[in-house]
């Protein structure tokens, strides 16, 4: 079995060479060395029309169903950019997103607990069972807990609050 690698089966190889390291340009360069440098971080500084953007490139990235759900923060995403600018317009799409989804996951997970509970008149749902309440030496009628009337109340699940 062959493992995939990034590099497509060839050794990776570093274009930084050995100078990307301070400790290596203060033991010395040669003059070559010297020019070498130099013409790197040259080509370590975009060009003022980068980075480009490339339609064509998103789109292939990205599958249909993903562009359309996508497509409502990318048009306020779009529509912020001239404003305050593409790094503030990304971080709100971002994070209205990420709101957006945790509000739906809350709401839905109230919905389901509110209308879905395990009672008598269904098997599922969820049981959410409440404790008594605590009584404790100070409080009003401390030794006087209350107490199940008769067995029969134990497992209803509601059954004796019935209108039926």
């Amino acid at each position: 079995m062959v493992a995939s690698s990034d590099t497509g089966g060839v050794k990776p190889m570093s274009i930084t060479g050995r100078m990307v390291r301070e400790r290596e340009r203060l033991l010395g360069m040669s003059a070559e060395e010297r020019a070498w440098r130099a013409q790197w971080m040259k080509d370590q500084k975009l060009s003022p029309n980068e980075p480009k953007y490339v339609p064509e490139y998103w789109r292939e990235r990205y599958n249909p169903i993903r562009r359309a759900y996508r497509a409502p923060l990318d048009l306020v995403q779009k529509s912020l950019t001239p404003v305050i600018g593409l790094e503030w317009a990304h971080a709100i799409r971002f994070w209205t997103g990420k709101i957006a989804l945790s509000a739906f996951a809350i709401l839905a997970t109230t919905y389901y607990f509110k209308y879905n509970q395990n009672d008598w008149t269904r098997k599922g749902g969820w049981r959410v069972i409440h404790s008594r309440e605590a009584v404790v030496p100070g409080d009003p009628g401390y030794p006087n807990f209350p107490k199940r009337e008769s067995p029969s109340e134990y497992a209803a699940r509601g059954f004796k609050q019935s209108p039926i």
